[in-house]
C-alpha cells in the first residue's frame, strides 16, 4: 500500500489518485447474456497523478516510504 504526504499543507489522509490498471480476466456470459467476470489478475498498474484534497494541487505530494 502506498501512503502519501503533502509537503505544502501536511495532509496525510486525503488524496485524489488517478491510476491506469491493466487486468487479465475471464469473462463468462450466460445464455441469457448476463456477464460474470472471474479470476481477475492485475497485469500492470501505474499511478498517473496524485493531488492533495486539502490544498488542491499535486506539486507537494510525496510518497512516504515505511521502514520494515
Amino acid at each position: 500500500m502506498t501512503k502519501y504526504r503533502c509537503t505544502a499543507c501536511g495532509n496525510l489522509t486525503r488524496f485524489d489518485v488517478v491510476e491506469t490498471t491493466t487486468v487479465h480476466s475471464f469473462h463468462h456470459y450466460t445464455v441469457g447474456g448476463e456477464l460474470t467476470i472471474e479470476e481477475p489478475e492485475i497485469v500492470s498498474r501505474s499511478v498517473d497523478s496524485v493531488s492533495c484534497r486539502w490544498c488542491g494541487h499535486g506539486r507537494g505530494v510525496e510518497v512516504i516510504v515505511e521502514e520494515e
